[in-house]
């Protein structure tokens, strides 16, 4: 193994641009006359929009123009195209109603866009947006979920009765209704998967610039798949032939998801560049990312677990109503149906599942993927209901997962609900996590928290999900409209250095770092001597950017095989420069030579015979030294784990506090230990923000969100979390190049659970069962006075 290769904890090397202050992000760009715009957005969450007056803001100081929804129609801008269709229960499409660029004729959501005003200064278009006068009807909205599927509801589509995009189902209901008929417990329960608000550290923003000599449109945009948005954007929004449309994704500060998606604004923007003349820039204010980001999770889930006298999994029933916002974002009709329902069979041998989802649209901020994806909300159902089960049979909750649990051997593994796990060790994961924690001296620990009136409660969760987002055939089977391989291309440049182009996206997970000790370790190239480029169309091939840790397991597999070609065609050449059969030569460590001899070339020179053919095979070779491949996955990739929480409450106030936190996850292939660890921790540290903190809130009756800021959305600090410990527990995936699985998502699968399964066990004692995210203080507070009132009683 090279020294910065594979397995090697080297430093970042993107790193010191950013502590230094050197990162090229979109906010810090700027363009030889440009000019900043703003947009106008609804106060109301559903409302006639009945027509704007502009006059006013048009005459404004500075002001260059202001577009409007019915100036993108008469200009033949379509609407924003969904990325992934899915099928109901019935056979029937889903439900795909228009979503404009800017508001026409509705408004379905507070923050839907109606104008964009456009200024020489940033300031000057705030100031006129505000002049803008806009005559609204406001109509009654349809807000809580639960209530926005209910007979009576206000409509928010007039052709989308009841408000369902979509009724979808998965597995065998038959097989599942007769393990329920055998059953001698069944476990049930209610739970929500709350809101969430992605916030990634960098706001949103975007540049557009239109070069009329050349009729070149560029677009730089924080984004996590420059590609996709160019082909969105050109081909279904703007009409802009794709070899005149540039789309760069400079550095980016955290996605998260909530940066995965084809936004309004990347066409407004790059519209108005062309109708003004001017270069624009847009940048996204913290507030308005609250009320126009797509959001995250957003489940009601009534869900039911059959068991036999043994504690054996029997089947499982799952009815989750998902929330899909005021229109239909990207990808977001795929999260709560294609990346949730097939992951309830979570590391567990249940025989038979059934889910049914309905896919509501609501008048809120469309819903759309966040960390995790579908995954955390289908471990979260699971667990909680293992959780459940154990208490109510009287068995140990590590035990009853035991009993349960896919063996080792087992593997591959084809579970009820489509998936196919190829490789795992759940109970190998569970015993280190256990042993990890020490949760055999916890009921001791317990005891001595009781002494100082503290309760202690400790929680478990184990987890399997699926990434590195799946064959383009299967994914099509699904309704994915586009392919999910990754592509990637190494040239070697005639010194041995060496540029690769990928089609993933870096924003913040080290990308620079571990592709590059992909191409060390293959080529036997100095670290320091390979560049990373990505995120711009003009000069690298297309490619699906970065989501659902596919970035390592689809894009670095892609860059594995471009290396492998290299590698080849240099075979080639030193055989010739060596005057021996290509058969005979070998590569290791940088070098080519002829077996058994120690005649040979140095991967140097070989590059530098590639570029000045004065000797070399022309008759069977062409010059130059590079290689392109695209690799399309032959299946997910399958990571793994168990958490485990160790929480204390203070009785009196309902103050919790994370003392302890344990995790051991199966990923695969390690590239790199100390960026998998970092991953790891950040995960966590969202998981552990959905299950106690954060919570995005809307005002049921008017549809106003009540959490639009710092002050009411409350978002993990490092005084939250305890020191983790997590460790490796590496199975490689029999199914991806180099073994690899992803890392991304996993902290944000296991903790939710883990962490409440620790809260409902810390208040065990006052008969509470459940508690849902996130178990603030003040919901802690009131769960225990309204157990202690009939203790009271009694």
């Amino acid at each position: 193994m090279a020294q910065s290769g594979i397995g090697s904890s080297v430093r970042r090397k993107e790193d010191h641009r950013f502590i230094t202050g050197r990162g090229n992000y979109v906010g810090d760009m700027q363009r030889p006359g440009m000019a900043h715009g703003v947009f106008l957005r609804s106060p109301h969450a559903h409302a006639v929009l009945n027509g704007l007056d502009v006059s006013a803001a048009l005459a404004a100081p500075g002001v260059l123009g202001v577009i409007t929804g019915v100036d993108l129609a008469a200009a033949g801008v379509g609407g924003l195209p969904c990325g992934w269709g899915i099928t109901g229960s019935d056979g029937l499409p889903m439900k795909e109603p228009p979503h404009p660029a800017l508001a026409i004729g509705k408004v379905r959501y507070v923050g839907d866009a109606v104008a964009f005003v456009v200024a020489e200064t940033a300031h000057q278009a705030r100031d006129a947006a505000e002049l803008i006068t806009v005559d609204y009807s406001p109509l009654p909205a349809a807000v809580d979920l639960e209530s926005s599927v209910a007979p009576g509801a206000p409509q928010i589509f007039d052709d989308v009765p009841g408000n369902l995009c979509c009724d979808w189902s998965i597995g065998d209901a038959a097989a599942t209704d007769a393990a329920f008929a055998r059953a001698a417990h069944v476990t049930r329960l209610k739970l929500v998967n709350n809101r969430l608000v992605g916030n990634p550290m960098e706001p949103r923003a975007a540049i557009a610039e239109y070069e009329p000599t050349t009729g070149q449109y560029t677009l730089w945009t924080t984004s996590q798949f420059p590609h996709v948005v160019r082909l969105l954007m050109g081909n279904f929004v703007l009409n802009i032939p794709q070899h005149k449309l540039r789309v760069v994704a400079p550095d980016v500060g955290g996605g998260f998801g909530v940066k995965q998606f084809h936004y309004a604004e990347e066409a407004v923007i790059t519209f108005a560049a062309k109708r003004l003349g001017r270069a624009l820039k847009w940048v996204c204010e913290r507030s308005e990312g609250f009320i126009s980001d797509a959001h995250g999770r957003d489940h009601v889930t009534e869900a039911a677990l059959a068991l036999d006298a043994e504690g054996k999994f029997l089947g499982m029933k799952v009815l989750t109503i998902g929330n899909i916002g005021g229109y239909i974002s990207t990808f977001g009709p795929n999260i709560p149906t294609n990346l949730y329902a097939p992951l309830l069979a979570g590391v567990y041998t249940t025989p038979a599942i059934h889910c049914q989802v309905k896919v509501a649209f609501t008048n809120t901020v469309p819903v759309d993927a966040y960390r995790g994806a579908g995954r955390p909300e289908a471990t979260f159902v699971v667990e909680r209901l293992v959780d459940m089960a154990a208490i109510e049979m009287g068995i140990d909750k590590a035990e009853i997962r035991r009993r349960n649990m896919i063996a080792r051997s087992a593997f591959p593994y084809q579970t009820p609900v489509m998936m196919k796990y190829d490789s795992g060790d759940p109970l190998g994961c569970l015993d280190r996590a256990l042993a990890l924690a020490n949760w055999e001296g916890f009921p001791q620990r317990r005891a001595i928290a009781k002494q100082r009136g503290k309760l202690l409660g400790v929680g478990l969760s184990t987890y399997i999900e699926a990434c590195g987002l799946a064959p383009s055939r299967i994914a099509g089977q699904l309704g994915a409209r586009g392919g999910l391989y990754e592509s990637a291309t190494v040239r070697v440049h005639p010194t041995g250095h060496v540029t690769v182009l990928i089609g993933t996206h870096s924003h913040g997970q080290g990308h620079e770092t571990t592709f590059a000790q992909i191409v060390a370790e293959k080529l036997g190239v100095k670290f320091e001597d390979i560049d990373i480029v990505f995120g711009d169309t003009d000069r690298v091939q297309f490619g699906m950017g970065t989501y659902g840790s596919r970035s390592l397991v689809v894009g670095g597999a892609a860059l594995a095989k471009a290396s492998d070609r290299v590698i080849t065609k240099g075979r080639k050449i030193a055989a010739h420069l060596l005057e021996a059969s290509e058969v005979d030569i070998e590569f290791s460590e940088g070098r080519f030579t002829v077996a058994g001899t120690d005649r040979g070339k140095s991967f140097q020179e070989v590059a530098l015979a590639a570029y000045v053919p004065h000797d070399y095979p022309l008759e069977t070779l062409d010059p130059g030294l590079e290689e392109q491949a695209f690799h399309d996955p032959v299946n997910f990739s399958f990571p793994g784990g168990a958490h485990v929480a160790e929480v204390e409450i203070d009785p009196d106030t309902g103050h919790i506090t994370l003392v302890n936190y344990v995790g051991v996850d199966d990923v695969g292939t390690v590239i790199n230990p100390m960026i998998v660890e970092g991953q790891l921790h950040g995960g966590v540290t969202q998981g552990i923000g959905q299950a106690l903190l954060e919570h995005c809130v809307y005002d049921p009756a008017t549809g106003q969100m009540l959490s639009g800021s710092f002050q009411d959305y409350c978002m993990p600090r490092a005084d939250d979390v305890p020191s983790y410990a997590m460790k490796n527990h590496p199975v490689p995936s029999t199914d991806t190049p180099m073994g690899v699985k992803g890392c991304g998502e996993v902290g944000s699968i296991g903790a939710p659970a883990a962490v409440i399964n620790a809260v409902v066990d810390a208040l065990s004692d006052y008969g509470i069962t459940h508690i849902d995210m996130p178990a603030t203080p003040a919901r802690i507070w009131r769960a225990i006075k309204a157990a202690e009132m009939p203790m009271a009683a009694e």
